[in-house]
């Protein structure tokens, strides 16, 4: 039986920062990733906007707010290192009414107090710099925020794994756990010194083969964009509504990316099992059985509003509404360009099942064994590097012994 010192499940950026930083810290230790896909990054890491978030949404005493502020720095550095694109475009975040201007207010004191560089922007300054946005008095201005390619950024995060002496395994799916310290996959058993799990939509499923997760499960939600390929409606800067703090969704926006697009979205469409991105594609009888039950509790209990959230994001389906949401933040911008579907997407977003809430930051559970990424919830790929090396330094603190990791981070 192979035996390594950890063992990772997991391609996406969370489980290669956190095998990266592994090695930094015990560049003597054995580490295997296993990934069930041909190719890392096909998941959440690849499907993602690419945007690089700087950190202002999240309140000061959160470590959120900190990974996203030092993961920007941190990933626009790489990407510089890397000869990687990266669109320097920033974002602006405009209101429509003055209950929208005040959250504005908010975001300021916290982009303030986490250390973000923010800029008041009035209409008139917003009208010569961006014609195509519009706010109702002011709007702000974020500098460091940028887009990258994320599957590219993964894929030579990967790169440099291998090369420092990570052993990337992919088509390689873990099974099951059949005793401590072992894990059986599609590669055969492997014995493992610590296991770290960080399989996206099938967290919550491979944690509770070791004991965890036990009031938690992952509802998908699918995200859709509609593309300007070209950007011939001439879009200058990311553009994003005032979001709704309660919770973790950020409304439909304009997205600008490295290779030139512009685009409109993402919805946030509950879906019906974990991989429903087109069709009856990875169709799951079981997974659809676990997701409606959810979703039909949810819908008739109105958890968090859920009832107005499914049938509003259902209407993100048909173009002209969509088009409509969208000309409010650009009411100048020309739309009939945006006139193809991207690649869906699938957000892995943890459910209470407790109180039947969403839950808004990073859960990680474990033990001395096993280390379980329940929830890397948005901004996770901006936030990856700190949030890694965060994990990382649990799992080789000496105080862990045999105890448990606190649930939330």
């Amino acid at each position: 039986m192979e035996r390594y010192d950890y063992l990772i499940a997991g391609g996406g950026i969370i489980g290669i920062a956190l095998a990266r930083e592994l090695r930094r810290r015990r560049p003597g230790a054995s580490i295997l990733l296993i990934e069930k896909e041909p190719e890392v990054a096909l998941h959440g890491s690849g499907r993602n906007s690419g945007v690089l978030h700087a950190g202002f949404y999240y309140t000061a005493d959160s470590l959120k707010a900190r990974f996203t502020r030092e993961g920007n720095a941190a990933l626009r550095r790489f990407c510089e290192e890397e000869g990687l694109a990266l669109n320097r475009c920033g974002k602006v975040v405009v209101a429509t009414n003055g209950e929208e201007d005040a959250t504005l207010e908010t975001l300021m004191e916290r982009g303030r107090s986490n250390g973000v560089v923010l800029e008041w922007m009035s209409r008139e300054e917003l009208a010569e710099r961006f014609s195509e946005a519009s706010t109702w008095r002011r709007a702000l201005w974020s500098p460091t925020t940028a887009t990258v390619d994320p599957t590219a950024v993964t894929r030579r995060m990967a790169e440099r794994a291998r090369e420092e002496g990570v052993e990337i395994r992919t088509g390689c799916a873990w099974l099951s756990r059949p005793a401590p310290g072992v894990a059986e996959t599609e590669c055969g058993e492997i014995a493992y010194g610590h296991f770290v799990n960080a399989a996206g939509l099938y967290a919550d499923r491979i944690a509770r083969a070791f004991g965890f997760s036990r009031h938690y499960t992952i509802l998908p939600f699918k995200g859709i964009y509609l593309k300007d390929a070209s950007n011939r409606s001439g879009l200058h800067t990311n553009i994003y509504p005032v979001p709704n703090l309660a919770n973790p969704f950020l409304g439909v926006h304009f997205t600008l990316t490295v290779d030139g697009a512009a685009k409109i979205g993402p919805t946030a469409i509950p879906a019906f099992w974990r991989e429903n991105y087109r069709g009856l594609e990875r169709f799951s009888l079981r997974e659809l059985g676990e997701v409606l039950g959810w979703e039909a509790r949810l819908f008739l209990s109105d958890a968090f509003g859920f009832r107005s959230l499914a049938l509003e994001e259902m209407k993100k389906y048909r173009r002209s509404h969509l088009l409509g949401l969208a000309k409010k933040l650009a009411p100048r911008l020309e739309t009939r360009h945006y006139d193809a579907w991207s690649t869906p997407g699938i957000r892995a977003q943890l459910l209470d099942t407790r109180s039947l809430e969403l839950v808004q930051d990073f859960v990680v559970e474990g033990d001395g064994e096993s280390t379980h990424v329940l929830n890397a919830v948005s901004p996770a790929f901006t936030a990856s590097l700190p949030f890694a090396a965060h994990v990382a330094e649990r799992i080789l603190s000496p105080k862990r012994g045999g105890g448990s990791l606190s649930p939330l981070l």
